[in-house]
């Protein structure tokens, strides 16, 4: 059993949070008055395939740690969160988790039974909570950390949404002047016996050929359509993508810096629940697929099995920065590692937001030009054998 295993179904807590969880199970005995029935797992209700929003997520961590810093029950509070949840699936999930929990389960095993809902770093931080009687303070950090990872993630979405649509405009233009514009051009320079140069000779064969054999264009779009898709939602794909994603000129940096961002996020936030350092390693090397980033957390596990420091396998790696670097050895010469790793989250948040403006900035004049030169080039080949036939005339 793997570290993430152990912890994801840890030894049931007797702590003031647990016993607020069972009490509150008492109290919700009759709850079912209401007229909601417990919800066991079926073929239609299937734990290990449910998934959950960021947004959905981020809402029911910021509830939990509301109402139980309030001092609510833990069923109670699932009541509450239930109608608020959007979708039926979601709903019966956190109907399910109440159930289990009725049942005398902890709130670690209950929501380890969903673990594409709560991954396995999830319910690391809530076993720390139950154990240390701390669930509302735990709950309060996850809030905090995943409405960051939200919040980075719109902020990547809503950059990229600009220069994407400056690129569908392209595709438009292209798509029209080929189809329309060119082969009427090409019907006049015909019947006027106009000699062409070579560059409008060429856009008039390829509009001559998409015209002609406009299936294989539609097959090409739906290829590339299909492998996005596959890529996507395969794991091979998904694994090719997260291994790709580094290794991009210039963008590369700001994924690398972006992963090294989130993984340290988790590493810190772990370490502070007091989870131990292998098991907080191994948990943070689960943010991302990257195989840069898995041999490098393997080579962190392999430097504390040996008794050696982090930072100095941090430096060996190559991948992080060196000012990173040195604000995990001072917190590990202080004693206050998780503290350290989470201050260096957070310097690298805020350097990843100038970045991603930055790049912003840079990719839509790229595509303004691109595209203004795309457009010029197919303009200037209609209309030169124009000019020429109105200066012999």
């Amino acid at each position: 059993m793997t570290p993430a295993t152990r912890l994801a179904h840890p030894p049931r807590s007797r702590g003031p949070a647990a016993n607020r969880g069972h009490a509150g199970a008492r109290e919700a005995a009759g709850a079912r008055e209401d007229g909601h029935k417990p919800v066991r797992a079926g073929s239609e209700f299937n734990p290990q395939t449910i998934r959950i929003p960021v947004s959905q997520l981020v809402l029911f961590t910021r509830q939990m740690a509301m109402l139980l810093t309030s001092g609510s029950g833990l069923v109670p509070a699932l009541a509450a969160i239930g109608p608020q949840m959007r979708h039926e699936r979601h709903k019966r999930m956190l109907e399910a988790i109440r159930t289990d929990l009725e049942e005398g389960s902890t709130l670690t095993e209950a929501l380890g039974r969903f673990p594409r809902a709560f991954d396995a770093s999830y319910c690391a931080v809530v076993a720390a909570g139950e154990s240390s009687a701390r669930l509302p303070q735990m709950f309060n950090r996850l809030a905090v950390i995943i409405g960051k990872r939200r919040a980075m993630r719109n902020k990547i979405v809503g950059s990229l949404i600009y220069p994407a649509l400056l690129i569908l405009l392209s595709i438009k233009i292209m798509a029209v002047m080929l189809f329309f514009v060119i082969p009427r051009f090409a019907g006049m320079f015909d019947t006027l016996g106009v000699k062409v140069p070579a560059s409008t000779q060429m856009l008039m064969s390829l509009a001559t050929f998409l015209r002609s054999y406009w299936y294989l264009a539609v097959l090409m779009v739906a290829g590339v359509i299909g492998l996005t898709v596959y890529l996507l939602r395969s794991r091979q794909g998904r694994q090719f993508l997260a291994n790709m994603q580094t290794r991009i000129p210039v963008a590369g940096r700001l994924a690398s810096r972006l992963i090294q961002g989130q993984t340290f996020r988790i590493l810190g936030m772990l370490l502070e629940a007091r989870v131990g350092l292998l098991e907080a390693l191994e948990l943070a090397s689960g943010v991302t697929r990257n195989d840069q980033f898995q041999n490098l957390y393997a080579s962190l596990r392999e430097a504390v099995t040996r008794g050696d420091s982090i930072s100095g396998a941090l430096d060996a790696g190559k991948l992080i920065n060196p000012s990173i670097v040195q604000a995990v050895r001072t917190g590990e010469q202080s004693g206050r590692l998780g503290e350290a790793v989470s201050f260096a989250a957070d310097i690298l948040d805020e350097e990843n937001t100038e970045l991603l403006g930055t790049a912003t900035k840079l990719i839509e004049p790229m595509v303004l030009i691109v595209m203004g030169a795309i457009v010029g080039t197919v303009a200037v080949s209609l209309f030169m054998p124009l000019f020429d036939m109105t200066s012999a005339i």
